[in-house]
């Protein structure tokens, strides 16, 4: 049997981080250069005392460091969301984090200003932080939560191409057909269709932030659970889990290989290879019938 065509998101993935990178580099080199020529502009109609290389670094030594405050801004949004359901305790996070990354991006580029006006035989003076740190901080927490919003709603397009699992809800009227409390099935919602998906089907379960990704027939599902929230809700006769990210199910698993920390790979009959915890590999080896 021929294996069915990839879909756009699995023609997407190898290019994904390429994208990404990507992404922010051009913005940043768009907005660097943009923004000098903006405010060398506004600099000449208001006939103001400014050498032209000075709009240049000042825009670039901000561009610069906000490039390198990405993966932190990238990592925080990642690990707190911000959904309609938890707005109200994620955005206070969010504010303190605009700070140190406001705090962050401050320094860095004051920092940057003076090597650059010292090259340059000159000297920079950023003022009086009292007044001009606020200041700094008003543009830059419009800028942060411009770019968390817009790190959301990439998320959420991955989500809707890639597709995304739920539980079953108990029906509105009479006994659910299946139990609420440990389902037989999830409903996956991909590109506007709908479809039901076994549990038994599903090969591995990992954990990614307020995630977990189901692994079934080699695609990625995500489901909005905790993974300890999750592992109560499965069979335990079939899942069993085998580090504080990872619940397998025995069924798919071909080989558990030992290693010499104690912890060990477990080698997956999809071709996967997951890591074992030694807090959990005593148990996996023992449902799997193998010797301790």
């Amino acid at each position: 049997m021929d294996a069915p065509p990839p879909t756009a998101y699995q023609r997407f993935l190898p290019w994904k981080r390429g994208f990404e990178i990507g992404y922010w580099v051009v913005v940043t080199l768009f907005n660097a250069v943009a923004n000098s020529i903006v405010t060398w502009l506004d600099i000449r109609r208001a006939h103001l005392d400014v050498a032209a290389w000075e709009p240049v670094v000042w825009e670039w030594s901000s561009g610069l460091v906000v490039l390198a405050l990405a993966w932190p801004v990238v990592w925080f949004s990642r690990r707190y969301p911000i959904h309609w359901d938890n707005w109200r305790r994620q955005v206070p996070r969010h504010l303190l984090f605009s700070v140190g990354f406001s705090l962050a991006h401050v320094l860095g580029m004051v920092g940057l200003r003076h090597l650059a006006y010292r090259f340059m035989g000159s000297h920079y003076d950023f003022g009086d932080w009292r007044i001009e740190f606020p200041y700094e901080y008003l543009k830059d927490a419009r800028s942060y939560f411009l770019i968390v919003a817009l790190l959301e709603l990439y998320r959420l397009a991955l989500r809707r191409l890639q597709g995304e699992a739920r539980l079953l809800d108990a029906p509105d009227e009479g006994p659910p057909v299946e139990p609420v409390e440990r389902p037989e099935r999830f409903l996956v919602r991909k590109l506007g269709r709908e479809f039901l998906v076994a549990a038994n089907d599903i090969e591995w379960l990992q954990a990614a932030g307020n995630y977990v990704n189901l692994r079934v027939r080699g695609h990625d599902y995500p489901l909005r659970s905790t993974i300890a929230g999750i592992e109560t809700r499965l069979d335990p006769a079939r899942f069993v889990r085998v580090h504080r990210s990872y619940i397998v199910n025995l069924d798919q698993v071909a080989s558990i290989e030992p290693l010499d920390t104690g912890d060990a790979r477990v080698h997956m009959k999809d071709g996967a290879t997951l890591p074992g915890s030694r807090t959990y590999r005593g148990e996996l080896r023992g449902r799997l019938g193998a010797e301790p």
